[in-house]
């Protein structure tokens, strides 16, 4: 992409009068501002903005955060000392210095520390660039870098590059691939001297280098990226890792508390719900018969979107409505599946396709994009049956009142119907075109005043996060004494506020996929993704061998989620492709299911830890480290790696088997 990067210089003091917890400056050669604020011990809030690179519209940390924590410092009132051009804020034992002899710059150091823990690149510390920002930092070497949400393994995210936005990453390669699903710019520097996060609150798309960019004048450096408008960050300071996450979660939301349900051995697979003859519903009886049958316990059932493909031409995906040739009475299916224990999680995707019977309804009503060089309703083309078929049809809008409202609706009649969790798919919203036109009906709180209303600047995540909230406040309506279960692949930093639980998507069936998504479990983890797990035996790729199988399964019974749910298309079969089962190796079945029935024995310690999650945002999935990460004999690459071991809570160490023959 263009580079066109300009520094605001010759800052000035805004406001003439000294302020103890903040410090708000004005370049004189540009119309950009800057400002820096203490709200917290350990927390602070710089913006960097101009009437041409607005704060972010709708920020991922809520509209209440910020002044639900301004000004609360328990007791660690903050000291100011200053000179014409430097401020200096000491609250407890952090120091945080802004200078702007040239172009601001921020520093903050811990008290008995000899350097700072964080310093911005002097000269080219906050710039604009086109249409969006870059922050550049000083980069620290033989440090660890975590966060980030969801990417590529080792756990340490030194040394590279990454990209910030969130694709549908079908059959990735755990080790290479970016981005992957998830968008979440908070990026967690963890030193023997202390933990750093810096955090975006912006949906804009953009990109992260650590490290891996290296110029001689500058020298190592950070620099986060963002695409569109103007930056507001947030520097979190702490001892350890922990201290940083409970800090972000005090601004973005506590995760969820889940269901105890959600815990036992979820079931799934594409072919079930695609099956016309014998029909789907029938051979999920057969499914649910074997599950007795093998005595393997079972909680719930990830129901593909294959219900919701018509049973007449054109046979293609279309949301809310149910293919009554292979459910011809959904109620009484969900009944009878409810009856034998089994939950069903039912898959929806936030689209319509042109065929679906309330297409033009949405067009009309705006609650799709707009295209603003024909000024008609945005047009794409979608997954609409078998692996890789596509047709035209839209993305839903939820900045749309009706948009928002339609989903709501349509979340509401599969729950009367006995559905009983929520599946959000392929919410990553990969929009080819930045300019498409939001409507912005639906959050009327939110001020625009200077702000497009093109979903470059506005953020296709933020649609991810509106469309949990519409599935998430839909099932709150119908109970509002029953904890809402939304399942979500695509997430932000927000949408963890409506979704209970997440996974690391489409993943292929190899021993070093097992291996790697400990990593991805561990980043989304610190970045309060909590409830979250992978597709045991891989969700593409042929069939597992029965050793690979076993050791997932043995691994998967020891995180938060346990779920084995595969699409497994091949050339010869992209429509419905294959299952894997408990059973399907009669040799290791004995096995599977003393593994099966352990993690039912750990559901009061998983759900602890989960309600430990909830009030304290504390990971129930731990780095090997956590906590020691003051002693310098934990700096090895191996334990930095997050491969082969982890803690699940504090009590149980959990190593895996990631090569056959052992």
């Amino acid at each position: 992409m263009p580079q066109s990067e300009f520094l605001p210089r010759q800052y000035a003091l805004a406001d003439s009068k000294l302020k103890t917890t903040n410090v708000t400056l004005q370049s004189t050669d540009s119309d950009f501002q800057f400002t820096f604020e203490a709200l917290q011990p350990g927390l602070f809030r710089t913006t960097f903005f101009s009437p041409t690179h607005p704060l972010p519209p709708h920020p991922s940390t809520g509209p209440r955060a910020t002044a639900f924590l301004t000004g609360k410092f328990f007791g660690n009132e903050p000291t100011l000392t200053s000179t014409e051009l430097q401020k200096n804020i000491v609250v407890g034992n952090v120091t945080a210095s802004v200078t702007w002899t040239d172009c601001p710059m921020v520093s903050i150091q811990i008290a008995g520390q000899e350097k700072p823990i964080h310093k911005d690149l002097q000269f080219r510390s906050y710039v604009a660039d086109s249409t969006g920002v870059a922050h550049y930092t000083h980069y620290k070497r033989d440090t660890l870098h975590v966060g980030l949400g969801e990417k590529c393994a080792p756990m340490d995210l030194s040394n590279r590059h990454f990209t910030l936005s969130a694709t549908d990453s079908f059959g990735y390669d755990i080790y290479r691939t970016d981005p992957l699903y998830k968008h979440i710019p908070l990026l967690i520097n963890a030193t023997p001297e202390g933990v750093v996060g810096i955090f975006s609150s912006s949906h804009s798309r953009g990109t992260y280098d650590i490290g891996s960019e290296i110029d001689g004048l500058w020298g190592h450096f950070k620099v986060y990226r963002q695409d569109y408008g103007g930056l507001e960050e947030y520097l979190l300071i702490g001892d350890t890792i922990q201290d940083v996450v409970r800090m972000y979660a005090n601004l973005v939301g506590h995760p969820l508390l889940v269901p105890r349900w959600a815990f036992g051995y979820i079931a799934g697979g594409y072919k079930y719900a695609a099956m016309d003859e014998p029909r789907a519903a029938d051979v999920l009886y057969e499914f649910a018969e074997k599950l007795k049958k093998h005595d393997i316990p079972c909680n719930a059932l990830q129901l593909s979107s294959g219900y919701s493909i018509a049973a007449t031409e054109p046979k293609v995906r279309n949301v809310f409505t149910w293919n009554r040739h292979r459910f011809p009475d959904p109620e009484e299916f969900l009944a009878k599946y409810h009856h034998e224990g089994i939950r069903i999680i039912a898959n929806i995707k936030p689209y319509v396709l042109a065929a679906h019977p309330d297409y033009q309804k949405l067009v009309d009503g705006k609650a799709l994009f707009t295209n603003p060089r024909t000024k008609q309703s945005a047009v794409a083309r979608l997954w609409s049956a078998g692996g890789g078929e596509s047709v035209e049809g839209g993305h839903i809008d939820f900045t749309s009142d009706l948009g928002f409202k339609w989903w709501f609706e349509g979340v509401k009649y599969l729950r009367t119907a006995g559905v009983e969790g929520i599946w959000n798919d392929n919410n990553e919203y990969t929009i080819t075109d930045d300019l498409w036109q939001c409507s912005l009906q639906h959050d009327k709180d939110t001020p625009i005043e200077g702000v497009g209303d093109h979903i470059g600047i506005w953020g296709r995540a933020l649609h991810t996060e509106l469309m949990g909230q519409s599935s998430h406040d839909a099932l709150l309506d119908l109970e509002p004494n029953v904890r809402p279960f939304v399942l979500t692949r695509s997430a932000t930093a927000g949408t963890m506020r409506y979704a209970a639980s997440s996974w690391g998507g489409d993943n292929v069936t190899t021993w070093d996929s097992m291996k790697g998504s400990n990593s991805l479990s561990l980043n989304a983890g610190m970045s309060l993704i909590h409830c979250y797990g992978h597709d045991i035996g891989g969700f593409e790729d042929p069939q597992p061998v029965p050793e690979l199988l076993l050791r997932w399964i043995q691994l998967g019974c020891h995180s938060p989620r346990f779920a084995i749910n595969c699409f497994k298309t091949d050339e010869n079969d992209n429509t419905i492709g294959g299952v894997i089962e408990p059973w399907m190796y009669p040799e290791i079945t004995p096995l599977i299911r003393a593994a099966i029935k352990r993690r039912y024995e750990m559901i009061p310690y998983l759900y602890t830890l989960m309600l430990q999650s909830h009030l304290k945002a504390v990971p129930p999935q731990r780095w090997i480290v956590s906590g020691y990460e003051s002693d310098p004999e934990v700096w090895c690459e191996a334990l930095k790696a997050g491969e082969k071991q982890y803690w699940l809570g504090g009590s149980l160490l959990v190593g895996g088997v990631y090569e056959p023959g052992i």
